[in-house]
Order: C-alpha cells, then structure tokens, then sequence
C-alpha cells in the first residue's frame, strides 16, 4: 500500500516538475536568473554523462596514460575546440579509441 501511494506522490511530483516549465506562458517569462541557469543545464548533463566514462576504469578513477578512454576523449575535446565539428569530434574520438584498443590488444598478445 505505502509502496503504491509513494509511486503515485513521486510520479505526480515529477508530472507537475515538467509541465512546470511547459507552462510558461509568453505573457509571463521566467526570471532572468532562471533563463540563464538553464542554459547550463545541457552542458552539465553532457558532462555528467561523459566524465564518468572516461575517468571510471573496474570502479576505479584512473587518470594516467594507461587510460585509452581518457586518451581518446582528450583527443576529442582538441578535435571539438579546433574544428567545432562535432562529426569530426566524433571520428577522431573513435578511431583512437579503435587504435589504441588495437595497439593494446596486440601488446597483450606478443
């Protein structure tokens, strides 16, 4: 019972939460400070999602040169600040994350 009654408060918090922000009708704009705290929101969320994949290696922070990851997504971040491509972000990031895979695989094999 508590259970049910528990899911139904949080999914209608969370229901009133985004129509919240539906709701702003033009004739009353949010505050200026919530306008530009918003413009931070995708940002953190890309960056919430991406540090972790690049610095967490066996549940474990790793930041040293043994961290391909982390390597490959440096690589990334330079190729997105130089090109502003994110096409080009995303192939150079890949092929060397590839690349270093494939040199690593072959030193633990010879």
């Amino acid at each position: 019972m508590w259970l049910w009654l528990t899911l139904f408060i949080v999914g209608g918090l969370t229901y009133l939460q985004r129509v919240f922000f539906v709701g702003f009708d033009d004739s009353l704009p949010p505050a200026t400070r919530l306008r530009h705290g918003l413009r931070f929101v995708p940002v953190s969320v890309l960056v919430a999602l991406i540090v972790p994949e690049l610095l967490v290696v066996e549940d474990a922070i790793v930041v040293a040169p043994g961290n391909i990851r982390l390597l490959a997504g440096l690589v990334a971040i330079a190729t997105a600040w130089h090109t502003r491509s994110i096409l080009w972000t995303l192939v150079a990031g890949m092929v060397t994350l590839l690349l270093l895979q494939l040199i690593a695989s072959l030193q633990l094999a010879g």
